[in-house]
Order: C-alpha cells, then structure tokens, then sequence
C-alpha cells in the first residue's frame, strides 16, 4: 500500500548545511557543461550533426549544453517505434506504470540539488525557484502515479438484474508533449508522465531554451525502466519540427504550454484530420496569462505588499501565473504603491548562482528585446515607479519595474509580457476592481487581498479565472493542493496535479454483457 500523497518539502536555504549541499552541486553541474545529448528513439541513442545550442542566460558566452536536433525523418522513425511499443504498453499493468514514476520520482529526490542547480544555469531560476520548480516536478510523478492506480479499475456504474456493466479507461496511442522553458523540470516532467503513466507512448519536444533538464529527465525515466519506445526524446527549433510533430497522423494527444499565438496555431492545425488518421486529437493547451491582485480597502497591506511582489517579480515575471496587473481601491491605493517601491528596490538582481540575488536574468535576447521594448511602451501609458533599467553586456538583466496610474485598457495592462514588469491602476470601488480584473482575454490565475467576506464570496462566483488565491500571491501553485488551468484564452483549463488530469489522456469505454 502506498502512502498517502503529500507534496515535496521545499528546502531550506537559511540552514547552513542545505546552502553548501547546493553549492556542490552547482559545482558538479559546472564540471559537465558543454557536454553533447542524444536523440532517444525507440531506446536508442541517436546523435545528428546539426545540434540546438543551451546558453547560460546569466552569462550568454557559457554553453550549457549541445543537444542533437531531430529531422523529419528520424521523427517519423520515433511515430513508428512509439507506435509499436503502444501494441504492448497499453496493456502493462496501470500499477507497474505507476511504479515507474515512483522510481523515477526517487531518483529525482536523490539529485534533486543537482537538477535544481542545473536550473540555475540553463534557466536562469534563483535558487528557492529552481528548488521548487524540481519538487514540483517530482510532485507530478508522486501524484499521477497514485492517480494512476486509483484509476485503473474504471469507475462504477449501474447494473440491472442479468445484465453486468463496466465503466473503464483505456489510453488513445502517440502523445506529443511540447513543455515551455519557464518550468523546464515541472511542466516538462508532468506533460511527459501524465500520458506516458495512462499507457500512451510520448514523444517529447523539449522547449528549445532548455533542453539539458529535459534530456536529464529523459535519462532517469530510463533508469527507472521505462521500455525502449515509449518515451523518446525529439528536440528542435519550432519552426523545423513544431508543426510537423502536430500535423503528423499518427499524433493522438498533444500537450502544449506556451505562447497564445503558437497554442491557438497548435489547436487550429489539430483539427485537421491528415490522411491515414482514424480519430480526432486531443489538445491540452496552456497559453498564458495577464493575472490581476486586487486589493481592496480592508486589506493587510503587509500581506498585499508581499503577495504583489512575489507575484510580479518570482523569476523575473517569467510566469504564466504572474500578477502583473494590481488594481487597488482608491482609499489605499498610494500607500500600497508605496509600499510596493520599497520594497521592489530592496530587491537584487544578478547571477543566481549567489543564493542572495532575488532575481536572475531573462531566459534570452528575444525575450530581454520584447520586454525592454514593453518598457519603452510603460512609459507612454503610466507613470514609472520604480526600475526600468536593463543591462544585456553579459547576460538579459532586467530591474523590476512598476508603473503607476495605468488605464485599464492600456497595453501594459493587457498584453502578456512575459517579464519583470507590473502595472498599477486605482479603482472606486470593489465593484469596478472585479470589472477591470476581467477585462482580458486570459482567465489564468488572480488574486484578492481583503477581510471583507462579502468581497471574497463576490469573487469566488465573479473573478473569472481558474485559480483564484485570497490573501496570499497568485503564483506557486501545489500539485494536488491547488490543480492548474486557466479559463478563456488562457487555455483548456486542463487542471494539471488535479483529480480530472489523467481522464484527458484516456478514453472511457462501457462494456455491457448479460448474464
């Protein structure tokens, strides 16, 4: 009997003996970079010329690693091998599946320092992230593992006399997992599992700005016996391979989480049925947010202050789930302004491989251009607060950055950015607050900052988003403690580390026989 699920303890960094742990594997990954990663398909180990290149965003002169890139043809070759090892694998007993991610999920706790400090280079996560980013990363396995075997059995439903009914699950076939670079351990390790735990075999794209955590991760679903075939790793640039891996016909279920633009691109071309396919695909699609806190008259302001500052600013604003829009009620409005520019220009910013800076760079030059570019916008829409200064001479640096006195329609309060950026606009009344919080095309996460009970409840039925947090920061959720997925533009709201999850991955079947 397996124990009950509880979520992977984050570490903690004041104890000395935790911070040189980590330091040594900082070290370690250090003594490793530059190394060369494989293809993996249908078990084996394919090396090809043309390679995608992983940079240290901290410091864009430091390779990371040098990942061979997947052709047409060799993912072809991946469709076949993940399309026979699926005649056998679908039937694998669901509990020897699960028990595969139990072992994985072990083998991740015992290099948990060593992937989180691979983080801190390939993805520029000051430490307290890049720890938690691979403790939810275990989390996915721990959890869906159980979820697998509570599942496995169906569910029941009604008999009548002569007559005996089943209600059970069975998987669909190729899964395409195409995780973002933000969660690089996380979305990545959860969006591979998922489908791989419910019997369907995966072809894994890694995001293109990390892909050494993936091919990791690839390594340890290995040793922890996943059969030749049902996991194989295919990384590439987007634009060589993205369309064609969800094109493909023998392509069943893809997971996506990016970028509105790809994810609605990646949805439209799904739907069309290619020649020598039998059934429709099934998207699970995350794309982003423009995440709100509100902050009403009968707030803590100590607890506003907080929670906006880890919403906006956790991992440089590289969140889907990141508040970068805070709507605060007339009556406290400049003094949580304030509060909030004290408090962001206590912060640091630098390499995270000191454990002392709060932030770290942004992944790459494309982003550190769009986001610079957003900050030029800013100052045209609102007053400038605090920050605005960047520095590229070595890494993408970016100081957090508030704006004031924003119009709710302006760009910076609509537009996901993607980065260290916050925008504050005044409201009259709770009322008006709730109305510009759902004044975007996403519905991803929000927050509300109040005592006052009526206002939560309001919320509750009003503030139109799938995660909604009161009196706290609305990022960092927990698997199995606050299940994932946003409403309207923000995606599918496919509710990762939720109850429901691995349904998407599987087909329900009803078997009726009489007696």
């Amino acid at each position: 009997m397996y124990t009950a699920y509880r979520h992977e303890p984050f570490t903690d960094f004041t104890t000395e003996e935790n911070s040189k742990d980590f330091q040594k594997a900082l070290e370690k990954v250090e003594g490793y970079l530059g190394q060369n990663y494989p293809l993996l398909i249908d078990g084996e180990q394919i090396t090809t010329d043309d390679k995608l290149v992983s940079y240290n965003p901290s410091n864009y002169k430091e390779v990371i690693g040098n990942v061979s890139k997947a052709t047409p043809r060799l993912i072809d070759k991946a469709f076949d091998a993940a399309s026979d090892a699926f005649k056998t694998w679908r039937h694998t007993n669901p509990t020897a599946r699960a028990e595969i991610l139990f072992r994985g999920a072990a083998i991740m706790r015992r290099r948990k320092h060593e992937l989180s400090a691979l983080l801190v280079k390939e993805a520029g996560k000051p430490w307290k992230e890049a720890d938690a980013d691979i403790a939810e990363a275990i989390d996915f396995l721990e959890y869906y593992a159980r979820q697998m075997i509570e599942l496995k059995e169906g569910k029941a439903i009604n008999s009548r006399d002569g007559e005996y009914n089943q209600y059970t699950y069975q998987p669909m076939g190729v899964a395409v997992t195409i995780p973002p670079w933000n969660f690089a351990g996380a979305i990545m390790a959860g969006t591979t599992v998922a489908p791989l735990v419910t019997g369907n075999t995966v072809l894994l794209k890694p995001a293109e700005p990390t892909p050494v955590i993936a091919a990791k991760f690839v390594e340890i679903l290995q040793e922890a016996g996943t059969p030749k075939g049902v996991i194989n790793f295919v990384p590439g640039e987007p634009s060589e391979i993205g369309d064609y891996l969800v094109d493909h016909h023998k392509t069943s279920i893809i997971t996506f989480t990016g970028s509105r633009a790809t994810g609605l691109r990646v949805f439209q071309r799904a739907a069309v049925v290619q020649e020598g396919q039998h059934h429709l695909k099934r998207v699970l699609a995350e794309m982003g947010g423009k995440d709100t806190v509100i902050v009403d008259n009968e707030a803590n302001l100590d607890t506003a202050t907080e929670a906006i500052i880890t919403s906006a600013f956790g991992f440089s604003g590289q969140k889907c789930s990141a508040g970068s829009r805070v709507v605060v009620h007339e009556d406290v409005y400049d003094e949580v302004l304030n509060r909030v520019e004290a408090r962001t220009k206590e912060l640091t910013v630098g390499d995270p491989v000191s454990k002392n800076n709060y932030m770290g760079p942004v992944i790459n030059q494309k982003a550190f251009d769009k986001i610079t570019g957003y900050i030029e916008i800013g100052k045209e829409e609102g007053r400038l607060v605090a920050g605005g200064d960047a520095d590229s001479s070595k890494g993408y640096f970016i100081q957090p950055t508030i704006f004031a006195d924003v119009e709710p329609n302006a760009r910076i309060m609509q537009e996901e950015i993607f980065g260290p950026i916050v925008a504050f606009s005044k409201a009259k009344n709770y009322d008006e607050a709730l109305k510009i919080a759902n004044n975007t095309e996403y519905g991803l996460t929000g927050a509300v900052i109040s005592h006052n009970s009526e206002h939560l409840e309001k919320a509750k039925h009003h503030f139109h988003v799938g995660n909604l947090y009161f009196n706290r920061n609305c990022t960092g959720a927990i698997v199995g403690y606050h299940p994932f997925g946003g409403f309207k533009m923000s995606g599918t709201d496919a509710k990762a580390g939720g109850p429901d999850y691995l349904l998407q991955y599987m087909q329900p079947k009803t078997i009726s026989q009489m007696l």
